[in-house]
């Protein structure tokens, strides 16, 4: 198609700086989790922006942290793969940075390794003086010849077509690799899952949530009474400790119950349609280490 932009932006940026609220807010579409925890994002998920005259295919990575597990050490893997066959890197920071701290320094030289465009995205700026955001931005064009600097808020939308506006000059005249109504790649089992752990993550303590994974053992289109399409789905959510198991479930059932109330509302969202959603608890103690889990996440270069 001539005069048409299209590529692959990677969403690189620390844990908890806002990479999957901004992707949401770009998309118009939830297809990242959100919670206010680190390391809610676990493998790379694409989002799909069809513009007039351009193609804009995000991957929101998980955040850069120290891996102490399999499971942690593949996060991080693939965080700094999709840097290698992107277009262009969108870093992420946090307003609020008063220096390059240990773990934006780290994706500062993969990105100087790769020699990719990059965009500078510096988020939370509500939450700083106007003199505080200059002197970060000087600190950082020091660093790296960024093709555009936007400090924004991710939580609102104000800035969502300055930034789209700089992806499109970023990137080069291509072909469109999906249809226009195509917006992820995640599949509806997929979407399930992550919609469940989300729920999760949000209402379950502090020591639970990164001990815990979702799978999705029964999806089934069927009928209602009333002859109306719904979706039967059938999950379990596996934690490491018998302790964490008591928590999830509740006194009588009440936090999962709750859990499931939460994720079966926006799954019907999600999905348009009505939603039979059933859940269960079970431990499974070093499944954050069992290759047969882990490679789900893991991705193919």
């Amino acid at each position: 198609m001539e005069n048409f932009k299209s590529g692959f932006v990677a969403i690189l940026g620390r844990t908890n700086v806002g990479k999957s609220t901004l992707l949401n807010s770009l998309i118009g579409e939830k297809i990242a989790i959100m919670a206010n925890k680190p390391q809610t994002t676990r493998t790379q998920i694409k989002g799909i922006v069809n513009r007039e005259n351009s193609q804009i295919i995000f991957l929101d990575t998980p955040g850069i942290h120290k891996p102490k597990t399999k499971l942690s050490n593949i996060m991080v893997q693939t965080a700094f793969s999709s840097a290698k066959d992107v277009d262009l890197i969108l870093f992420i920071i946090e307003a609020t940075s008063k220096e390059i701290g240990r773990g934006d320094s780290l994706i500062l030289e993969k990105i100087k390794e790769a020699k990719k465009k990059a965009i500078l995205v510096i988020n939370k700026i509500d939450l700083v003086k106007k003199e505080e955001l200059l002197n970060l931005i000087e600190i950082y064009s020091k660093e790296y010849e960024f093709e555009a600097v936007i400090p924004m808020s991710a939580i609102n939308t104000d800035k969502n077509e300055e930034l789209l506006k700089e992806i499109e000059n970023s990137l080069d005249y291509g072909p469109k690799y999906y249809d226009e109504e195509t917006y992820t790649d995640q599949t509806i089992r997929m979407i399930a899952e992550e919609i469940i752990r989300e729920k999760a993550l949000k209402l379950l303590d502090d020591e639970v949530p990164h001990g815990i994974y979702v799978e999705v053992q029964k999806l089934k289109k069927g009928k209602t009474m009333e002859n109306k399409p719904i979706f039967n789905i059938e999950a379990t959510i596996f934690c490491q400790r018998e302790s964490h198991k008591g928590i999830i479930i509740g006194k009588k059932g009440s936090k999962l119950k709750q859990i499931g109330i939460y994720a079966r509302e926006d799954l019907e969202k999600s999905l348009g349609e009505k939603v039979n959603l059933q859940t269960w608890v079970k431990v499974r103690k070093d499944w954050q280490d069992e290759d047969a889990i882990v490679k789900k996440f893991k991705i193919d270069n």
